[in-house]
C-alpha cells in the first residue's frame, strides 16, 4: 500500500517522499499526516524536502467523499495541509521529479521553493469532469493573477515547466533528474546555513503583509524591524 515516508531528520533535514506510484495521488489519511509533520516537527527540524518515487510528481489526489457531509470532511481536510505547508515554521522544499496535476500542483505551489525538471508538465484537469476548481481558484490568482488562473482552470491546458517558471508556480527548472537532485541539495544546503528563526519571520511576515497595501506594510515593517533589532541586542538604527 502507497505511504508517505519520512525520513528521520539529519542535520535539521528531514526528507518526505510520496511513495504511491504511478501517479502518486494524496489521499485524505496522507494529507492529514502531512499536515500533523508540518505543524508539530521534530525538534530541531528546519527544512522539510518533499519529493515523489516513481516517475511523476503528484497527479492529484484520490475523491472519496460523495455525501455533502463527507465532501465537506474531505475538502477541509485539503484546506488544512495548504494551509499548513504555508503556516509551517519549516521552510519546505518541493523536488518536482515529473508531471503534477490539480491538487499536486497545489503541493508544489504551496511550498516555500519549488524546482523541477525540464520534462515536466502541469495542469487543472478538473474542468474535464464537469468541475469548477474551487480550492485552487483560492490561491492560484494570487500568484499568476486571475486571466492566467482563468486560461488554465477553464481549459485543463497542461503547461511546461518553464512556463510554469515565468508564471511564478516553480523557483527554477533544470534539464536532468540528476540536476534536480544536485539543485535540491544545495539549496537545501544553503538554507541550513541561516538562522531557522530569521527563517520563521520572514514566512510570518510575508503572511501579514499579504493582505495590506504598501503603506500599511511598510507602517507594520517598522514595528517587526524593532523588535528584530532588539532581538538581536541592537542599539543603533537599523539602515534598512
Amino acid at each position: 500500500m502507497g505511504e508517505l515516508v519520512f525520513s528521520t531528520p539529519a542535520d535539521g533535514v528531514i526528507d518526505v517522499v510520496i511513495d504511491r506510484p504511478p501517479d502518486n495521488l494524496l489521499t485524505v489519511g496522507l494529507c492529514a499526516e502531512l499536515t500533523e509533520l508540518l505543524l508539530s516537527p521534530p525538534p530541531g527540524t528546519h527544512v522539510l524536502r518533499l519529493r515523489a518515487a516513481g516517475e511523476v510528481f503528484c497527479l492529484g489526489r484520490e475523491r472519496a467523499g460523495n455525501t455533502p457531509a463527507e465532501l465537506r470532511a474531505e475538502t477541509r481536510t485539503l484546506v488544512s495541509l495548504h494551509r499548513a505547508l504555508r503556516d509551517t515554521p519549516l521552510v519546505t522544499v518541493a523536488e518536482v521529479n515529473g508531471d503534477a496535476a490539480g491538487f499536486g500542483v497545489g503541493v508544489l505551489a504551496a511550498c516555500d521553493v519549488a524546482v523541477a525538471v525540464s520534462g515536466a508538465s502541469l495542469w487543472f484537469p478538473e474542468v474535464g469532469i464537469d468541475l469548477a476548481p474551487a480550492l485552487v481558484l483560492a490561491w492560484l490568482p494570487r500568484i499568476v493573477g486571475e486571466r492566467h488562473a482563468f486560461w488554465l482552470t477553464a481549459t485543463g491546458e497542461a503547461i511546461t515547466a518553464a512556463r510554469a517558471m515565468e508564471l511564478g508556480l516553480l523557483n527554477e527548472v533544470v534539464s536532468s533528474q540528476e540536476s534536480l537532485a544536485k539543485d535540491v541539495q544545495a539549496r537545501v544546503d544553503a538554507l541550513r546555513t541561516r538562522n531557522p528563526r530569521i527563517h520563521g519571520e520572514i514566512k510570518d511576515m510575508l503572511r501579514a503583509f499579504r493582505p495590506l497595501d504598501e503603506d500599511q506594510a511598510l507602517e507594520l515593517s517598522v514595528d517587526r524591524l524593532v523588535v528584530g533589532a532588539l532581538r538581536r541586542g541592537e542599539s543603533a538604527t537599523p539602515t534598512e
